[in-house]
């Protein structure tokens, strides 16, 4: 029982809050209503030095500006084309510190990056991308990058009748071949942000447009047009899951709303840039914080 958890006060508060939802008595909360919620990048896998999607989509910029001269000298094609990482990392911190200016430019590139082909062969780009690439600082396949302490919350909270689902700004789609393999969630239980589908001649498209951004005000939004449900457990890292937890707060039943520390540099990485606020909420709230130090006994389980 959540093993990889070092025994101390943030394992202790998970166990209770489990113990109180599942045992008769007043915090009792029936089967059906057990949801729980977990951001995804930061949370359930390595988000530095960028997120694994933004990796996936630079092998894309680049091509596309191998075969443009024309797109070198934009962003986030040059970043791309000149294989700056920090461009592309830096745009999703200063999202999250209320920056947008490096975004938008981002934002339009990767909505151009894999339109009008099916769904299928879109699946099969990102299989393909997970079986060859790795970690360009630790060194280890993506698909090895997911926290085991993490991967062991969900299988301790499936065991007392959860329901978990991923809740993330990412790509749905990009989450979705890997999900299963990673984390045992399967692809119907994986929220994420999307672009819009058209149907034609017995096969779903991608588009150029976005359809939903899944972060912010908009993961209450969606979680609860996908799932139905208020969750009673959700777990998150960066500014952008504050409101996940907030509505995750704002329960009927008894809620616990969990936030993943980076602040161990020999393992992992130690960072707060684009958490500030959230850590701020969770101190103000009384959330519980896990720091990846002192919290865990392994990261990646070897």
């Amino acid at each position: 029982m959540l093993d990889t958890w070092t025994d101390g006060r943030t394992k202790s508060a998970i166990v209770d809050f489990v113990g109180r939802v599942t045992t008769d008595g007043p915090d009792y909360v029936e089967p059906d209503a057990r949801v729980a919620v977990f951001d995804n990048d930061g949370t359930l896998w390595c988000e530095k030095p960028m997120y694994i999607q933004l990796d996936f989509l630079l092998r894309r910029f680049k091509e596309q500006a191998e075969a443009d001269p024309s797109l070198r000298d934009k962003q986030p094609y040059r970043a791309a084309y000149t294989g700056d990482l920090t461009w592309l990392g830096d745009a999703v911190t200063k999202h999250y510190q209320g920056d947008d200016s490096d975004l938008q430019p981002l934002m339009a590139a990767i909505l151009a990056a894999h339109p009008a082909i099916t769904v299928e062969q879109h699946a099969a780009r990102i299989a393909a991308f997970f079986d060859e690439a790795r970690h360009p600082t630790l060194g280890r396949p993506y698909t090895a990058c997911g926290y085991v302490p993490m991967v062991e919350l969900l299988r301790y909270l499936e065991a007392n009748e959860f329901t978990c689902y991923i809740v993330s700004g990412g790509g749905r789609d990009f989450m979705r071949p890997v999900s299963g393999p990673m984390y045992g969630i399967p692809p119907e239980r994986v929220v994420g942000s999307t672009v819009g589908l058209v149907y034609e001649n017995t096969d779903v498209y991608t588009t150029a447009e976005m359809e939903f951004v899944d972060d912010g005000p908009g993961k209450p939004v969606r979680l609860w047009s996908r799932i139905g449900r208020r969750p009673i457990f959700a777990a998150g890292n960066s500014n952008g899951d504050i409101e996940m937890l907030e509505f995750t707060a704002a329960s009927e039943h008894p809620s616990m709303q969990l936030l993943v520390l980076h602040d161990d540099a020999e393992r992992e990485f130690d960072y707060t840039a684009g958490a500030e606020k959230i850590l701020d909420r969770a101190a103000a709230a009384g959330w519980t914080v896990a720091g990846i130090k002192n919290d865990w006994t392994t990261v990646f389980g070897d």
